[in-house]
C-alpha cells in the first residue's frame, strides 16, 4: 500500500554522506526528504555519540535510564517554564500520533483537519 517515490525509475541508494545520497552507480543526489537537515548523513559527532551509547545500552525509551532524565532536564532548561514536560518518541509519525491524542484528550474533540 506504500508507493515508491520514483515508481518509474526507482533509486537504489547504497550510501550517504553529509547532505548527499549515492546510488549504486555512484550518482550523487541532494537529500531533501530524509531527516538529515540538521547534521547530515554520517556526521562524525553523531556517529561517535551513537557508538558510545550503543556500547552502553541499545534499546528504546520504554525502559527507564538516567540519560533520558538528564536529557529532558537539559532540554527543558532551555525552554519557557510552560514547556516543562518531555515526551520521547521514535519518529515523526509517533510524534504526530501523540500530539493528536493529547489534543483530543485536552479538548474532548475527535475532528482533525489536514492538508494534502
Amino acid at each position: 500500500s506504500c508507493k515508491v517515490f520514483f515508481a518509474k525509475d526507482p533509486l537504489k541508494i547504497v550510501r550517504a554522506q553529509g547532505q548527499y545520497m549515492f546510488d549504486e552507480k555512484g550518482e550523487k543526489y541532494l537529500d531533501c526528504i530524509n531527516n538529515v537537515a540538521h547534521v547530515g548523513h554520517s556526521h562524525p559527532y553523531v556517529i561517535k555519540a551513537a557508538t558510545k551509547q550503543m556500547e552502553l545500552l541499545n534499546t528504546n525509551s520504554r525502559f527507564l535510564h538516567d540519560n533520558l532524565v538528564q536529557y529532558a532536564q537539559r532540554l527543558t532548561a532551555t525552554l519557557p517554564e510552560k514547556l516543562s514536560v518531555c515526551y520521547f518518541v521514535n519518529s515523526g509519525s509517533e510524534a504526530n500520533d501523540l500530539a493528536l491524542r493529547l489534543a483530543r484528550q485536552y479538548r474532548g474533540h475527535q475532528d482533525v483537519i489536514t492538508l494534502d
